[in-house]
């Protein structure tokens, strides 16, 4: 395969010299650091095993949400930061984060989901956002909730309440991150499988780097650390080759660096990075690299989209079952639907939504709407995911905590774990600041830069206009080479999936995969039996859908 014209200096700057930072894992967390990392002058490098956004960053609910289910189970101080954090998004990207109005209907007997206490709930969801949300809370008559949702089941409704969240594009967000990331220095590298690391002393430079023993493991390769406890801290925060370098040891003591050792599977062949620090923020895969620290509990969930005339709102709407929460999302020309929360204890790379699955959303959905009598064929396509949630073994999976925690097991390894989607900038700043305080004081500045990130804009409109957004960007050749020359795209589902959501929007996806697939041929030089390849690849991704033929 020919890689895109950009990989190379990419490789380049991450292998030249020692970084001051390496991160593992492409997805919205690992890009939000990069993006951090980079814009306070650490010379900064992210490496990721597949496509970037290729798991839970590219298959979540696309809310930005304090979370309404938070507030009721008490979690005040996590529903305050997404909600501070929505609006941050809001600001830094308004490319990818649409205000979107929230219609949560109540129903006699329900006991879990009652009418007033939402009333009183919606009002302290608006003053947790600093007292202005994306919108203003209201609550509604039965005979306004009637209006506002057509087909909506009205036997038993009380009324609704409702509210504002936002939302986004979550493989849009997570890649504009990283072209954020790269514009202030960073170097990032997607289908660069992290295989293990070691401990040993700063080298003088990043030239000699001796290969790291390691044995593989689940997903990623574990590794014997080459010394024991009792290594002296990182002391290191230098420039990203575009701002003052500012390197610091402590007294005597010699800096810490990790050798990390890199396949690229494009070139088929491993290289060496030396790092100060390493971020293990992989998402479902933390808790298999050899150094981490990290517990996790695994849970799936899924989603469905119909075509819009199958369900069509204009708000989304809340459904229950008991105390869960599933949506109906409108977008654009379709209506998401989703979703799940169960145990999961299957495969990283090939998380797959079931007939059951399938089942129930659709079971879900046409108890609220009865008389759209939804069915398997109705459903153009399907994405699941996984949440990586800090483990509590007791317990139902809706009921775990999407808090983050931040661990530094042992010097100069950094575990990030947890969270959601829409605090991922906050998760990338103190991530970041405990990075730079654990590196102690700069020589040549009294202090080190400080975050940025909630201030400035990911990227200015002219690089997003046609090609970010919450929907799909226009099917032309154009914007296909924008992805392959800008954004890294190097195979047909890297465009098809996650830079366009072609897939998941269009019913005639197949026919799209093949002019892309010849654009794509035009770009990357790929000879007739690479072409087949990647049809037969994306082939495969599609095969799994029902009412949708490969």
């Amino acid at each position: 395969m020919n890689p895109p014209p950009n990989r190379q200096s990419a490789l380049q700057a991450i292998t030249a010299a020692p970084l001051d930072l390496l991160i593992i894992g492409g997805g919205i967390v690992g890009a939000g650091i990069a993006r951090d990392a980079a814009m306070r002058g650490l010379r900064t490098g992210l490496v990721e095993q597949h496509d970037f956004a290729f798991g839970t960053s590219s298959r979540s609910s696309r809310l930005l949400h304090g979370g309404l289910r938070y507030l009721a189970q008490g979690r005040i101080g996590l529903v305050h930061e997404a909600s501070v954090e929505k609006k941050i998004i809001h600001h830094i990207a308004p490319h990818l984060a649409d205000p979107l109005p929230f219609i949560f209907p109540t129903y006699c007997g329900n006991r879990d989901w009652i009418l007033w206490q939402l009333k009183i709930g919606v009002k302290i969801y608006d003053l947790l956002c600093s007292g202005r949300n994306l919108g203003k809370s209201t609550w509604l008559t039965q005979a306004e909730v009637l209006r506002a949702v057509p087909g909506l089941n009205a036997a038993g409704l009380k009324g609704a309440v409702r509210y504002y969240d936002g939302f986004t594009n979550d493989a849009r967000l997570a890649i504009d991150t990283l072209r954020s990331a790269a514009r202030s220095g960073a170097a990032v590298l997607n289908y660069c499988r992290f295989t293990g690391a070691a401990r040993t002393a700063a080298p003088s430079s990043g030239a000699g780097v001796p290969p790291v023993h390691s044995v593989s493991g689940a997903g990623v390769s574990p590794v014997q650390s080459v010394s024991g406890a009792g290594v002296p801290p990182v002391h290191s925060v230098s420039g990203a080759g575009v701002s003052p370098v500012h390197s610091v040891s402590g007294a005597g003591v010699p800096p810490v660096h990790w050798q990390c050792e890199i396949e690229d599977h494009l070139a088929a062949k491993t290289f060496h990075v030396h790092a100060r620090a390493v971020v293990n923020a992989t998402g479902p895969w933390a808790d298999g690299l050899p150094h981490s620290r990290v517990k996790l509990r695994l849970t799936k969930g899924i989603h469905l989209v119909l075509n819009k005339t199958r369900l069509p709102v204009t708000d989304t709407v809340v459904m229950t079952e008991g105390k869960r929460i599933l949506f109906a999302i409108p977008w654009g020309q379709r209506t998401i639907l989703g979703t799940t929360d169960t145990d999961y204890n299957g495969p990283l790379d090939d998380v797959r939504a079931d007939a059951a699955d399938i089942d129930y959303v659709l079971q879900i959905a046409n108890q609220f709407f009865p008389t759209a009598k939804l069915t398997v064929p109705d459903v153009i396509s399907v994405w699941a995911g996984l949440r990586p949630l800090v483990a509590d073994p007791s317990g139902k999976p809706s009921d775990i905590s999407r808090a983050h925690e931040i661990h530094n097991p042992e010097p100069g390894w950094w575990d990030v774990a947890g969270g959601k989607l829409t605090t991922y900038r906050l998760m990338a700043e103190q991530t970041v600041d405990r990075l730079v305080k654990a590196g102690g004081r700069a020589s040549s500045h009294a202090h080190p830069a400080q975050c940025r990130t909630a201030e400035e804009p990911l990227l200015p409109s002219s690089e997003t206009t046609g090609l970010s957004g919450i929907l799909p960007p226009e099917f032309t050749r154009r914007t296909v080479e924008h992805y392959v020359t800008n954004e890294w795209a190097v195979h047909l589902d890297d465009v098809m999936v996650r830079r366009t959501s072609w897939h998941y929007y269009c019913p005639d996806a197949a026919a799209k995969a093949q002019q892309v697939a010849d654009w794509m041929a035009e770009l990357l030089n790929w000879a007739e039996p690479q072409r087949a390849a990647e049809l037969a690849r994306y082939s495969a991704l599609a095969s799994c859908l029902p009412g949708r033929k490969p």
